[in-house]
């Protein structure tokens, strides 16, 4: 097939999961490229509250886009993550979080505002039950056509893999964590 014969679309759902490092980092590598294309981009994310590099990466730019990126941080951190999880939110905290996370995310893909909507974490939501199938599937149906999604986080469902276009699964092959190292701020967070 000649290049001539390929087509271009108006938006593309794109998903980053799978075990290993980098979907974060793969959708903040989106973001830049969306801002440099002087697209208007939305961060969603679910889960992380506490001080990830990403939170001062973005404050410290929104002021240079302005109205070209919307951040939303609504996570109340790991749920169900044994020593990881705050031990101090309850159960009805992390899905009442999820849920006006979820909100912002429904509101932001479907209102046309913007180019590109970026829901980190998203898929540890639906994973850990604090959002439903049932809503991602209506996240993804309430797209307008011309926004693109990018989904982030493990465990993205495989029958909800028609509804996008390009899906690459991180795979770990090796992880320091494994050895008894903590993450690293600036790299892993």
């Amino acid at each position: 097939m000649a290049f001539e014969d390929y087509k271009t679309k108006d938006s593309v759902v794109i998903v980053y999961t799978g075990e290993g490092k980098g979907k974060t980092t793969a959708s903040l590598g989106l973001l830049v490229r969306a801002l440099g294309n002087r697209s208007k981009v939305a961060f969603i994310q679910f889960i992380k509250y506490w001080g990830v590099s990403e939170h001062v990466f973005i404050r410290d730019i929104q002021p240079l886009y302005k109205d070209q990126l919307y951040f939303y941080k609504g996570g109340k951190g790991f749920y169900k993550a044994g020593d990881l999880s705050p031990q101090h939110i309850s159960e009805a905290d992390h899905k009442k979080a999820a849920l006006d996370t979820y909100k912002e995310a429904l509101t932001a893909v479907s209102s046309g505002d913007f180019d590109l909507v970026i829901c980190d974490e998203i898929n540890n939501a639906l994973h850990d039950g604090l959002i439903t199938e049932k809503q991602l599937r209506d996240l993804l149906k309430s797209r307008n056509p011309k926004t693109s999604l990018c989904l982030t986080g493990r465990d993205f469902p495989d029958k909800l893999l028609p509804l996008v276009d390009i899906s690459t699964k991180m795979c770990k092959t090796k992880h320091h964590f494994d050895d008894k190292f903590l993450a690293n701020k600036g790299i892993d967070y």
